[in-house]
């Protein structure tokens, strides 16, 4: 162990800066492979075409570069596996301190919308949910007094593969991850055989009707249904940027008015509620009506709505195979 730690070990003892150090970005003698390729670049136009890197030649080399300011080449699909035995495993990156600022500032400072900065940045809609709730709860903290663990993220940042923060609003974002991947619906698990005769037009529309009556199409169940509208409009007006600028807006317009009547609804049922504060909890109290809860006492409107009505398998005497085939 100590022969390996003094030899090729040594390379994790003092990590690069700016790059990850996974085990896989190393040869045996523990020279980085992607810069040793550059190194023998270099000997064989000095005429030493014959030599081989000898343990430690390429991280001097490597040190030497980082003192001149010349950056460290960037990471292949090689280097980005930490686990030698799992080759089929890469590393993602995460999101940089500079990008999580800028989703919080774009969310809160600006008054942008999750999905707007979600399209901006190329970064998945929970993914902005998640950072502006811990950058609230960050700014909470440290108005509380409360120690962060700083210098502990700073060590994991620079171990792992980071998605930079575009320099201005107007730069194209660096890819982060797939923003509209379409959602597997329940009722789509199936396999269904459904004849069609040709003359009829079945298109995404038809096909979720079949699944069943109540699912919509593919385009409308993305996370970003507008995307596929902007370039339908940018299909059909090519080169009138104007309109797919008009289009944006009304889609912006249109977001805006949702959240402020689902804003609306919440401030109407918080005035009406009775508030009851305790030093952990808030009880809320409000007026219902008994015919609220419908003829079978499970619509969505009255109490009990998610809990407190068990489920029919659950009772005795319900029968739980199936009894015909459709």
């Amino acid at each position: 162990m100590f022969r390996w730690l003094n030899g090729p070990g040594a390379a994790f003892r003092d990590p690069l800066p700016g790059s990850t150090n996974y085990l896989n970005a190393y040869d045996p003698s523990g020279n980085l492979v992607r810069a040793r390729t550059e190194t023998s670049q270099d000997r064989e136009d000095e005429g030493d075409e014959g030599a081989e890197s000898e343990p430690g030649m390429v991280r001097n080399v490597l040190d030497q570069n980082i003192a001149s300011g010349k950056p460290i080449p960037k990471e292949t699909a090689d280097d980005l596996v930490p686990f030698p035995m799992n080759r089929q495993f890469r590393s993602q990156p995460v999101l940089s301190e500079e990008l999580r600022d800028e989703i919080y500032r774009r969310v809160k400072d600006l008054g942008h919308t999750v999905r707007a900065v979600s399209e901006a940045l190329l970064v998945d809609m929970r993914r902005v949910g998640a950072v502006c709730r811990l950058k609230t709860i960050e700014e909470r903290w440290l108005l509380e007094g409360r120690r962060l663990a700083t210098p502990y993220a700073r060590a994991i940042h620079e171990m792992l593969q980071k998605t930079p923060a575009p320099p201005n609003e107007k730069a194209r974002p660096v890819f982060h991850e797939s923003i509209n991947d379409l959602p597997v619906h329940s009722a789509t698990t199936t396999q269904l055989f459904h004849p069609v005769p040709e003359s009829m037009h079945f298109n995404r529309t038809s096909a979720a009707k079949v699944f069943s009556r109540d699912l919509l199409p593919a385009e409308d169940r993305i996370p970003h249904p507008e995307m596929v509208e902007l370039a339908r409009v940018a299909q059909e007006h090519r080169g009138r940027d104007d309109k797919v600028k008009e289009r944006r807006q009304e889609l912006e317009e249109e977001e805006a008015a949702i959240i402020n009547k689902k804003r609306d609804r919440r401030a109407a049922w918080e005035a009406t509620a009775k508030r009851i504060e305790k030093p952990r909890w808030i009880f809320r109290f409000e007026d219902i009506k008994v015919e609220s809860v419908g003829k079978d006492g499970r619509a969505r409107g009255g109490v009990g709505a998610r809990y407190g009505v068990p489920p029919q398998d659950r009772k005795k005497g319900q029968v739980k195979i199936p009894t015909r085939v459709d």
